[in-house]
């Protein structure tokens, strides 16, 4: 059976080193500034994780805000109030959820959220500062699982890794930073003929492909490390998009859930300080004790 890369003890030593580092802005400036995450329409997905932003943001003394707008809010007024929240001295940090409502341009968020209060990463300066292999605020999702590598002492350099997804959100930076740590990286994609025949050679696999069993035993080998980001809804059973007999195969896997996603928000609460220091302290501060 492979061992299961759980997500907790990986959020945990970074929230609680957060934790630490707002506690020392708050004792030395009182009042900061925090997040405000924008929520427009009714997802339930996205009521979910604003629901878990909230409790992070909770545990580690953030100060948050989500701000609900209704589905039918117009183009307008949405970018409205994103430029509000990028001129506010009391939000460090800004994120929108998505899905977004259709008549909202999915890349609204990329090409409007002030890119020192993108904590989720998405803006078009710091994806191009990612590429670049500068400083920036990266996607908390595919950190997360270099996260989980790391914690876990799972070799990066010089392994095969397969990313299996091409979105901008997961699989693209994720490759990118798995390239930043000299692995070699082949990306596939829905695309993609006979998947096997590049997964059955990766030391690591990593799946943002949203279908659910798509990674199946046949297409492992037994030394492989799988980092699981699949969301798929199957009944009342929510599951990733590794097959679960891939456990009998490959070294180890993070399970779905319990996996990839604590550690999601774990670092989006990192992003999140790293916005209020910047806020705080000016460009150039990075977190302490990493």
């Amino acid at each position: 059976m492979a061992k299961l890369l759980e997500g907790k003890p990986v959020a945990r030593e970074i929230l609680d080193r957060v934790r630490d580092n707002i506690c020392q802005l708050v004792t030395q400036h009182g009042e900061i500034p925090g997040l405000t995450v924008l929520k427009v329409g009714n997802d339930a997905g996205s009521e979910a994780y604003a629901r878990a932003i909230r409790r992070s943001a909770k545990n580690v003394q953030i100060p948050f805000t989500l701000l609900e707008l209704p589905e039918e809010m117009s183009l307008g007024d949405v970018k409205g109030t994103i430029e509000r929240l990028n001129l506010d001295p009391s939000v460090a940090g800004v994120m929108v959820l998505q899905p977004l409502p259709r008549h909202i341009p999915k890349s609204l968020p990329a090409e409007l959220v002030d890119p020192r209060k993108d904590v989720d990463g998405v803006t078009l300066t710091n994806v191009g500062r990612l590429e670049a292999g500068m400083a920036s605020l990266v996607p908390s999702t595919p950190q997360g699982g270099i996260e989980i590598l790391r914690y876990y002492d799972i070799p990066v350099a010089s392994r095969h890794a397969v990313v299996i997804g091409r979105s901008q959100v997961v699989g693209k930076p994720l490759a990118t930073m798995l390239l930043q740590l000299d692995a070699t990286v082949t990306i596939c994609h829905s695309r993609t003929p006979d998947l096997g025949t590049y997964t059955r050679d990766a030391d690591i696999v990593a799946l943002a492909a949203g279908r659910a069993g798509l990674l199946t035993r046949e297409m492992v080998q037994r030394k492989a490390a799988v980092l699981d980001f699949g969301v798929n809804v199957q009944g009342d059973e929510m599951v990733g998009d590794a097959d679960p007999n891939v456990a009998d195969v490959v070294a180890a896997l993070t399970p779905v859930p319990g996996g990839t996603g604590v550690v999601t928000t774990a670092v989006l609460m990192r992003n999140t300080l790293r916005a209020i220091q910047t806020a705080l302290l000016g460009a150039g501060t990075s977190v302490t004790d990493e």
